[in-house]
């Protein structure tokens, strides 16, 4: 059995890498039901080749979903060691709002059931737990805040951005601060329901 040459690993990483950037560009304009044909068109590839990567559009989904968790994770844990835990948190914020061009919620529904996206996840919510643990000790957050809490507020920004009559590309900075603002310890009052429990 022949090997692959380097440059035809390198062809195919291409291609899998402008196959999941087209593949998230047409869901965000056509929504989950976007067709495979229609995104392979977007790639500039036969149809073939998005078959060739991915057995199953569910497949293309989870790992369209399953980059953005591991890019947070990233991102997360080069914060954990932040010298200001507050920023450090505020600055994982910016980064998760400004990274989603589109509200992934339709997606991770999609992907639900996959076991990487799982472990990704739950990567992540752990992350976040330790960034929002130190943020606590430092009293630079109300004490009742949950890393599930930050992990549900991730697409807030986006999402509400999303139902403006008027779209602008920062508009979702807004409600970035809209939320930051509500993390403060500073006059916060008792929430009228308990955090969610992480599954």
């Amino acid at each position: 059995m022949t090997t692959p040459g380097p440059s035809l690993r390198a062809d195919a990483a291409r291609n899998r890498e402008l196959l999941l950037a087209a593949a998230e560009e047409v869901f965000a304009e056509q929504g989950p039901d976007a067709s495979i044909a229609d995104i392979a068109r977007r790639a500039g590839v036969a149809k073939g080749t998005v078959f060739r990567h991915f057995a199953t559009k569910e497949e293309l989904v989870a790992a369209i979903v399953g980059g953005h968790f591991a890019a947070l994770i990233a991102v997360a844990r080069g914060l954990l060691d932040s010298a200001d835990p507050g920023a450090a948190l505020r600055e994982f914020l910016t980064v998760a709002a400004d990274g989603l061009n589109q509200d992934l919620t339709a997606l991770q529904t999609i992907s639900e059931g996959d076991s990487r996206v799982t472990e990704l996840r739950n990567q992540l919510h752990t992350s976040i737990e330790v960034l929002v643990e130190r943020a606590r000790e430092a009293g630079a957050v109300r004490p009742d805040l949950t890393g599930a809490d930050v992990f549900l507020l991730i697409c807030a920004p986006v999402h509400a951005a999303g139902f403006s009559p008027t779209p602008h590309p920062d508009l979702w900075r807004r409600y970035l601060g809209i939320i930051v603002d509500g993390l403060s310890p500073e006059g916060a009052t008792a929430l009228p329901h308990p955090a969610p429990e992480w599954p």
